[in-house]
């Protein structure tokens, strides 16, 4: 299993688009694989445990370890709202004979991979189109009419970047799309 070390696999898509699902699917499936846990500075809500869920940190203590370095990635993700990935969980998951699997957003996948450009995988999970993801998003039920709007606005902005990664999955059908991530991922990680 030490051929892991230093391998990451990214999955990243806009709100919407099912990167969690397929990645729980993915991570039921594989034991070699772990959630890497991503720090944010949000509130947390109250099904959400600290380490499990999220690392949550104070904006200023998210700043400090900015400064330190300590950040494979980071963003600003909403207005006033940080999120990033540790270099400490990346190694947290290698030291355990794993390979770290990144749910993050498309601008934090484009950093990792600038990073880790020979030993990472990312992989964009398309929508089958805008209109699909704005009816998927009103069907969550959890949008105000200007969420509504900018996350869609997001979206088509983050779908103009696609072709940066190293795969593009249509999510028209989730069970293919799952199969279809199951298969890169076996090719990447040699089992």
């Amino acid at each position: 299993m030490s051929s892991f070390q230093n391998k990451i696999i990214i999955i990243t898509a806009p709100s919407g688009a099912g990167k969690t699902s397929i990645t729980r699917y993915l991570l039921e499936k594989y034991p070699e694989l772990a959630f890497s846990i991503s720090a944010a500075t949000r509130s947390k809500r109250a099904y959400e445990t600290d380490g499990v869920d999220y690392y949550f940190l104070s904006a200023e203590d998210f700043k400090q370890r900015i400064q330190q370095n300590e950040f494979a990635e980071w963003e600003m993700v909403y207005e006033g709202k940080y999120y990033g990935t540790l270099k400490s969980e990346l190694q947290r998951i290698w030291d355990n004979h794993q390979c770290p699997l990144l749910d993050i957003d498309v601008k934090g996948a484009i950093h990792v991979q600038q990073q880790y450009p020979e030993s990472s995988l990312t992989m964009f999970i398309e929508p089958p189109s805008v209109d699909e993801l704005k009816r998927r998003l009103e069907s969550r039920g959890t949008e105000t009419v200007e969420s509504l709007q900018a996350r869609v606005n997001k979206a088509s902005y983050e779908i103009s970047f696609k072709h940066h990664f190293n795969k593009i999955i249509v999510n028209d059908d989730l069970s293919k799309a799952c199969k279809e991530a199951d298969q890169i991922i076996r090719d990447f990680l040699g089992i």
